[in-house]
């Protein structure tokens, strides 16, 4: 005969787990009873009880309540936006086919019962008893009539059906989301939705352009049927940076660069520290052999070659007046200069966009069917700023973030950056060496936590120090640039702005 503590620890393994269910054995039911009693477990809904006595019951059942409905709905059936999102919508709600209409309302969340057919073949067993409706029946449920607005709805907005068929073109294929209409095909007449297909082929055939876009009210679907999908988190991302340059006053800087030389002497250094950072480097008496001769150093072809096309870009005041007027002419432009920045890196595809994806430690950057769309969809808040900063700033992160290209995206990123200061007569902006951590981290810290006040506080300052650089003497700029620590390595110097008058 066994006592009742070890009896109870035998039946319920632990008081601590999150959800506890009633029973009707008898047995059972009287070892829950006593642990509610000694204080162990409590009730939070009917025929529920729990060991968690810090969560509030709202929050324990929310996180619990597929498991809830599977043991005490068997045979109930996850359908409509549930089956997509997994979880209840922002108000609460969770939608299941059974085989009655019925609301039921629990702490924290709303069970709404959509009388209808249970599982068929190919929905899944889910949670205990609960089903899940599979993929194409779930898409077919979402383009039912629903009266209710919002996340009170059973149905997914149609913007956000568009966008869940659009992100399984561009992961799987057009084949894949052809396998998807012909199993929803067979479905619909097995469960009369017939209508509700008629409503799904249609948006494929949209995504597909092989029927009129019209009908698509997604911007993310709108871009693939008119084929150029964009990578929706970067545009986000862009937005944030947008607006934060927006509500912001930048400080005017005139260039002092104005003579030919004076500008040219500032491109070589631009050129310098721009192929520094990416890890092209020379002493700078080797860099200046190369401008001067216009020829590469015969042991490092591609290296020389790397700091002549940069320089026969940013020292041309003619190329770095020229920015994008259209989304398309951002392309050309890109594609333009960066076939004469890569000209020796054949192996690298001077002036097209990357055909295979690239990546920075654990970063994705935007994948190579995202990039042309990711551009296009870009420019249009690079296209609403006003202030040069603002412009300069936002385009460089644009383009480093997107890295369309299989290499030299850092160096076109910040020639690009240049280009829009030189064409509002604004000092342009060199990154030293010993600042590269404090750039690279600030790059880093908006990709990663979509901060972009370090991003913007970072290139303020080095805008500051570089309209400092200037002067017709070659040497006397170098000299000043070395007072200022910008050829340290960061871990042995830091920046010094000196002001000059």
């Amino acid at each position: 005969m066994h006592d009742n503590g070890s009896l109870m620890e035998k039946i319920i393994p632990t008081y601590l787990q999150p959800i506890i269910f009633g029973s009707s054995d008898s047995t059972l039911s009287k070892q829950i009873s006593q642990l509610e009693k000694s204080g162990k477990i409590r009730k939070i809904a009917p025929k529920i009880y729990t060991g968690n006595f810090e969560d509030t019951p709202e929050e324990i059942i929310s996180a619990n309540i597929l498991q809830i409905i599977g043991n005490q709905y068997p045979g109930a059936l996850l359908s409509h936006r549930s089956a997509l999102e997994f979880k209840p919508t922002k108000t609460g709600h969770i939608f299941i086919t059974y085989k009655y209409s019925k609301k039921i309302k629990l702490p924290g969340v709303t069970i709404s019962f959509l009388e209808g057919k249970g599982a068929i073949e190919g929905d899944r067993k889910f949670v205990g008893a609960l089903y899940v409706s599979q993929r194409e029946r779930a898409l077919l449920e979402n383009l039912q009539i629903s009266k209710k607005p919002g996340s009170e709805s059973k149905t997914l907005t149609l913007p956000e059906i568009e966008d869940y068929l659009e992100k399984i073109i561009r992961v799987n294929g057009e084949e894949e989301i052809n396998r998807v209409r012909n199993k929803a095909r067979e479905i619909a007449q097995q469960l009369d939705m017939l209508k509700e297909f008629e409503k799904l082929n249609a948006l494929i055939s949209a995504l597909l352009t092989t029927h009129p876009s019209k009908i698509l009210s997604s911007p993310l679907a709108q871009a693939r049927a008119f084929g150029i999908p964009y990578d929706e988190a970067r545009i986000q991302l862009f937005e944030k940076l947008f607006q934060e340059l927006n509500s912001r006053e930048f400080i005017q800087r005139p260039e002092k660069n104005n003579s030919r030389t004076a500008f040219k002497n500032f491109a070589f250094f631009e050129s310098y520290f721009s192929n520094y950072i990416e890890g092209t480097r020379f002493e700078i008496d080797e860099a200046k052999q190369i401008i001067e001769t216009q020829k590469p150093l015969p042991a490092r072809n591609e290296d020389s070659h790397d700091v002549l096309g940069t320089y026969q870009i940013v020292s041309s005041k003619k190329e770095m007046e020229v920015i994008p007027r259209s989304a398309n002419e951002l392309l050309q432009i890109l594609q333009y200069r960066h076939k004469i920045l890569l000209s020796a890196r054949l192996d690298k595809t001077p002036g097209v966009f990357k055909d295979k994806n690239n990546f920075a430690g654990s970063t994705a950057f935007v994948d190579v069917i995202l990039v042309r769309g990711t551009l296009l969809k870009g420019y249009e808040y690079y296209r609403a700023l006003n202030q040069p900063l603002a412009r300069a700033v936002y385009m460089m992160f644009f383009i480093s973030e997107i890295h369309p290209f299989l290499d030299g995206n850092g160096r076109i990123a910040r020639v690009m950056m240049n280009a829009e200061l030189v064409k509002q007569g604004q000092a342009k902006i060199i990154i030293p060496t010993v600042y590269r951590e404090d750039y690279l981290g600030a790059i880093r810290r908006l990709t990663r936590q979509r901060d972009p006040d370090a991003l913007i506080r970072m290139l303020q300052r080095v805008h500051e120090f570089s309209e400092n650089i200037y002067d017709d003497d070659m040497d006397a700029m170098q000299a000043y640039l070395e007072s200022c620590h910008a050829f340290d390595e960061p871990e042995n110097g830091k920046l010094k702005i000196i002001v000059r008058d």
